[in-house]
């Protein structure tokens, strides 16, 4: 059973440029094979094009980092209320599996819409928890926040300046962030100010503003990533740009290569592994876990199985202390044998895996 919660990768933006691979690449390597890659096709649902979005983000995974010789698998959790709903079991159980777990590009405010209790988003809580990286990009990572900017709401539509609740990942880990990706575009060039996602630093000033105090706003470059390493309570900047933190008026930036304790963020702490987790969606996610495990389970040497045999046979002689010898024996070559019905089971030695 895993043992460490997953790794969180923000990206600002590029999760398919060359500094984005680099990004998947490290983190992939963090991961015990076989590596199992879910790609969540939600916060582009709304658009008619979704599948080939998600479908770019699958080829660049194949070929792109084809030496982990990835599975991918791209979950169509489009819209709630169709057959490719996030709350569809059919749908999603893929994510049971995955140990790798991207969301990226589309609105974020119907990210939020759209996994907001549902079973697809409790599902990726579970694996994460249980050790399976998430990597999230431009607009799932806006909506990952507790506090979500409205993007295209106010950018192309002209809404009034607001904040809308956010899908609140962060909250079990005790932090209140808002994250802007995008955070320095450039698309507008010299006659429109597009960086804080794409809000200008004007507008953006002002929706500073309507955030409660406590909340830490994260803003991640174009082409960058955050990498936030639960366990050990670390982040770390990743590529071209930088992180900038803002909360009270303060900045606080960090350049590529540069980290700081996640304390930076507000009041961290880790939450016990099922924490807001519906419990039938735990037990699931626990039974998935063990079948992996079960799968990765490595076969034990000869040395190993001879011994196993021989302890069978004092065993059955009733010679109890052959028998308890040979446990150790058996336990000092890294193996634990479990007595069952159904004969001997071998397992590797706590640690050994």
């Amino acid at each position: 059973m895993a043992e460490r919660q997953g790794l969180i990768v923000l990206f600002g933006s590029g999760e398919i440029a060359p500094s984005g691979r680099k990004v998947h690449d490290w983190a992939m390597r963090q991961l015990e094979p076989p590596i199992r890659v879910a790609i969540m096709e939600t916060p582009a649902g709304f658009q008619p094009n979704s599948e080939l979005v998600a479908g770019e983000m699958a080829e660049f995974v194949r070929r792109r980092l084809q030496n982990y010789h990835p599975q991918v698998t791209v979950i169509p959790a489009r819209k709630r209320g169709t057959p490719f709903s996030p709350d569809a079991p059919e749908v999603v159980a893929p994510v049971l599996q995955a140990n790798y777990i991207f969301w990226g590009p589309g609105s974020p405010t119907y990210a939020v819409s759209q996994l907001r209790e549902s079973l697809a988003w409790h599902l990726m809580v579970a694996r994460h928890r249980l050790g399976a990286a998430m990597a999230i990009a431009s607009a799932a990572a806006i909506a990952s926040g507790k506090y979500t900017l409205p993007v295209y709401e106010i950018y192309k539509v002209g809404a009034d300046l607001h904040w809308v609740e956010g899908l609140d990942l962060f909250g079990s880990y005790g932090l209140s962030l808002a994250i802007v990706s995008h955070w320095d575009n450039k698309e507008g060039g010299a006659k429109l100010d597009t960086r804080y996602g794409l809000m200008g630093r004007e507008r953006f000033q002002r929706l500073l503003t309507l955030l409660p105090a406590e909340v830490m706003v994260v803003g991640v470059d174009e082409h960058t990533a955050l990498i936030l390493d639960l366990q050990a309570g670390q982040c770390r900047v990743r590529g071209r740009g930088g992180v900038t933190l803002v909360r009270d008026g303060q900045e606080t930036s960090f350049a590529n290569g540069e980290g700081f304790a996640i304390s930076e963020l507000g009041p961290f702490r880790l939450p016990a592994p099922e924490e807001g987790i519906p419990q039938d969606i735990w037990e699931q996610a626990l039974a998935a876990q063990r079948e992996m495990d079960e799968y990765r389970r490595p076969e034990p040497p000869t040395l190993v199985l001879g011994l196993v045999e021989e302890r069978e046979g004092a065993r059955a002689r009733q010679d109890w202390a052959s028998s308890d010898e040979l446990r150790e024996r058996i336990a000092n070559e890294g193996w634990e044998v479990r007595d069952t019905p159904d004969g001997p089971d071998l397992v590797p030695a706590s640690g050994q895996r």
